[in-house]
């Protein structure tokens, strides 16, 4: 992550919890965004997809709430900071990103768009992932793959 004394971060976009305890921004944009249908994510997220912009680490800094994170590793079902692993506000619950090793795959609904939002075009999903664990179609156009992009079938 970048500190916050690093005067070379220039922040580009920001996001934060429901509570607003958990604050960070980005100074560049996503590398890429998709909708994850694993079951995980299901679970995780009570919906059936979850949609995350994903941000190399050094461009996200945490700005209030360190002591608010909580940290969950589903595969290892253990509540520790152990990567890769889910990051949520311990106030509200509000999940706020998958921490991976060098990766930040952020919740864009987390991030201040104005009012009304408009989301920038680098937000966009690019494609569906796992989608052969979808609880419903998706007629988007988008590309669908049975896991990771690139790195499983297109289905």
């Amino acid at each position: 992550f970048a500190s916050i004394g690093d005067e070379t971060f220039t922040a580009k976009y920001h996001a934060r919890c429901q509570c607003q305890a958990v604050q960070y921004e980005v100074s560049a944009d996503p590398v890429d965004a998709k909708i994850c249908h694993c079951v995980v994510c299901q679970k995780l997220h009570g919906a059936p997809m979850q949609w995350a912009a994903i941000f190399h680490k050094r461009h996200v800094r945490i700005t209030q709430g360190l002591d608010h994170l909580r940290f969950y590793n589903s595969e290892l079902d253990q509540h520790e900071r152990i990567l890769p692993c889910k990051v949520s506000c311990a106030g509200c619950g509000t999940l706020i990103a998958d921490e991976g090793r060098t990766m930040w795959l952020a919740f864009p609904s987390l991030f201040d768009f104005g009012h009304p939002p408009q989301v920038p075009p680098s937000f966009k999903p690019t494609c569906h992932i796992f989608y052969g664990m979808r609880v419903m179609d998706m007629t988007d156009g988008l590309p669908k793959w049975a896991g990771h992009k690139n790195k499983s079938v297109q289905l």
